[in-house]
């Protein structure tokens, strides 16, 4: 298994229950396909270096994970598919 790291940015409206609902169910999809977490970072609202859809504020959340080659893009097709995430990333996690 490989180490990956997937960071996203959920939109700032929702309520700290409904953003940790978003941050279990990307979770979910990680440990549902085989891979194991190693750590969830979550950084808060921050501000965005730009508008994205008229909002200036994001949540970050940052998860370190080991999976098999094909977890990314399936975590990635997750990602892209949910309108509460405005951006996200999954790349290799390098030390």
């Amino acid at each position: 298994m490989k180490k990956y790291e997937s960071l996203y940015v959920i939109v700032p409206e929702l309520n700290e229950e409904e953003t940790k609902s978003v941050i279990d169910k990307f979770n979910g999809i990680i440990t549902a396909n085989g891979g194991e977490i190693e750590k969830v970072d979550e950084w808060g609202k921050r501000r965005l270096a730009y508008a994205i859809n008229y909002k200036t504020e994001g949540y970050y959340v940052l998860v370190v994970f080991n999976g098999e080659p094909a977890l990314p893009a399936e975590l990635e097709r997750n990602l892209k598919n949910d309108e509460k995430i405005m951006r996200y990333k999954v790349t290799v996690h390098h030390e």
